[in-house]
């Protein structure tokens, strides 16, 4: 064990740090275009507050698509549009950009989902006091559908986790790229089954911390 340490132990912390960087960043970016997204998808359904059912449709549509392209393809597909963004097609924060778009349409869901638990007789009261539509959604429906969007990130930036291993692949770095480089291409089982310990420690720590926040902002536990 002290061996394998000695050995291994720079490259994955290298990995994990280069893992966290990608996810976290990646989550952050994703929730910065997924959210208005899973707002306009959720306030223009018919009877919503600015219903407007053609669009929601169509936007409905184009969002369904998005999530539906899988990751390796679309990371592919849009290399020449990473590179010019940010120089380069390979690398951790190439990487984000991929992660970041990829996520967006399931962030996006995940938002509308949550705002769709919020008790419609809190929205109607608020309106019928003369609460604008920003006012609602802002102070109202997010504020109200916190708990379930906390929760609703934990699982969103666990996928994105899961993704962070695909980029390796293709040089991103982190850990997927550790697994492919010396559990893979080198046989070094040790080093895989080290990512995939490492992995699985992320995933509980990622799932304990939201689920404790979550638990937190829940006002039915105060």
């Amino acid at each position: 064990m002290t061996e394998f340490l000695a050995q291994n132990g720079s490259l994955l912390v290298q990995g994990t740090l280069e893992t966290l960087y990608m996810t976290l960043v990646s989550t952050l970016l994703a929730y910065l275009i997924g959210t208005p997204m899973g707002v306009l998808l959720t306030i223009t359904k018919p009877g919503a507050l600015a219903a407007c059912p053609r669009f929601n449709g169509i936007f409905s549509w184009i969002v369904s698509i998005l999530r539906s392209l899988p990751f390796i393809i679309l990371m592919i597909f849009i290399i020449p549009f990473t590179r010019a963004v940010v120089g380069t097609s390979i690398g951790c924060t190439a990487a984000i950009i991929p992660l970041t778009l990829s996520a967006a349409p399931f962030v996006a869901r995940m938002v509308e989902s949550s705002l769709e638990e919020v008790d419609k007789g809190v929205v109607e009261a608020v309106k019928s006091m003369g609460a604008t539509n920003w006012q609602i959604v802002t102070r109202v429906m997010l504020v109200e559908s916190i708990p379930s969007l906390l929760r609703g990130m934990s699982i969103s930036t666990i996928t994105i986790l899961g993704y962070t291993t695909i980029t390796g692949a293709v040089g991103a770095g982190g850990l997927g790229n550790l697994a492919l480089r010396f559990g893979y291409q080198r046989y070094q089982s040790d080093v895989m089954y080290a990512t995939i310990l490492l992995l699985i420690l992320l995933v509980c720590i990622i799932q304990s911390i939201f689920e404790v926040v979550a638990r937190h902002a829940d006002k039915r536990n105060r």
